[in-house]
């Protein structure tokens, strides 16, 4: 059974930083290309980042990317998400996202974790 758990939410005050963390069990994490997505209240489901199956490469939204690092460890099956000078408006659920190696790097993605709550407070 495939299962992504994130971990690592919470409640921080603007300008801090927090780092998100996703398991994945039930996989080959090594041959998956991934991916951080979030859904803020009332809204759709964005894409933020990604990252290739070997972590050579990278792909940040753009209105993001200077205050994100998305990283993985292929020993620890565990991807992870750096977020730094956080605001209100990045409250939301965050989810990861595993698919196939290739294809678009927006995906889609095949399997999603549950989600974990970050709410930045002003």
């Amino acid at each position: 059974q495939v299962r992504l758990e994130e971990s690592g939410g919470g409640l921080v005050q603007a300008g801090g930083s927090l780092r998100l963390s996703c398991t994945v069990t039930g996989r080959t994490f090594s041959t998956d290309d991934m991916a951080w997505f979030r859904q803020a209240p009332g809204k759709e489901r964005t894409f933020i980042a990604s990252i290739n199956w070997s972590g050579s490469s990278t792909y940040y939204t753009e209105s993001m990317k200077e205050r994100l690092v998305i990283s993985r460890d292929n020993a620890k099956s565990t991807l992870y998400l750096q977020m730094n000078q956080l605001k209100p408006e990045d409250t939301a659920v965050y989810y990861c996202a595993a698919k196939p190696l290739g294809g678009a790097t927006l995906g889609p993605y095949d399997y999603w974790g549950q989600g974990t709550q970050v709410t930045v407070s002003s």
